[in-house]
């Protein structure tokens, strides 16, 4: 697969992803970056902006692309543990890959265990997402499962509480017991949480709304439920 930016390809360099080649725009003057490429001794081409604009759909490339093996989900039973208080963020259907994207990002500075999406009706770890979580892809483990539902079973088979946001909720996000196992869940971008996700979780929890907009954009969603749990 491809993927563009100098941040994503940075920390692809770091994690010791495999790069198979670099284009770099004809005209890039990031000597210090362009440096940075040559001493990891990658094969590097060159082309003009416009072939570089084709190679990503117009995308944000900072006038350089790599070639890497593509990005591995992880298995839900590889990364939980008993032992362990762990925090992870459940995706029910989300598709926007910039939400995606900054989602990541989040979790990665928040450094929880994992975010799990399941196998139908969610984006995919595409080059954009990538570009928007700034190469935080290389550091968060996305974990792929075939249903929400058994997932959210079996997390509390392993002493996870699963929370879930509803803006009806009495439970206010801030109240939610920091020293537990927590799964929080949110939904997606048009319907949220789905009927029966909901019903399987543990607690439910609002961000309270004080504005005339009455939702939040699910990536700042997750920020503000990723904080409040760690």
């Amino acid at each position: 697969m491809i993927i563009y930016g100098k941040n994503p390809i940075r920390e692809a360099i770091y994690a010791k992803r495999k790069i198979y080649e670099i284009t770099l725009d004809e005209k890039f003057n990031d000597y210090k970056f362009a440096s940075f490429l040559k001493e990891q001794k990658i094969p590097i081409k060159y082309t003009n902006k416009g072939e570089l604009n084709n190679l990503t759909n117009n995308g944000i490339h900072q006038g350089v692309i790599a070639k890497i093996k593509p990005y591995e989900y992880k298995e839900l039973a590889d990364v939980l543990d008993k032992n362990k208080v762990q925090k992870f963020l459940i995706l029910d259907e989300i598709q926007d890959p910039h939400n995606f994207g900054a989602i990541i990002r989040t979790a990665d500075a928040t450094n929880i265990d994992g975010i799990i999406v399941s196998k139908n009706n969610q984006v995919a770890l595409t080059a954009v997402v990538a570009k928007v979580s700034s190469g935080a892809i290389e550091h968060v483990n996305i974990i792929l499962v075939s249903n929400i539902n058994q997932t959210i079973k079996t997390l509390k088979e392993h002493n996870v509480w699963v929370v879930g946001t509803d803006g009806s909720a009495e439970k206010n996000y801030l109240d939610l017991p920091k020293e537990e196992s927590l799964a929080v869940v949110l939904g997606n971008e048009g319907v949220g949480i789905r009927p029966l996700v909901k019903r399987n979780c543990d607690i439910l929890v609002k961000i309270p709304m004080h504005g005339k907009v009455n939702s939040l954009n699910v990536s700042v969603a997750a920020a503000l439920m990723l904080y409040a749990i760690i």
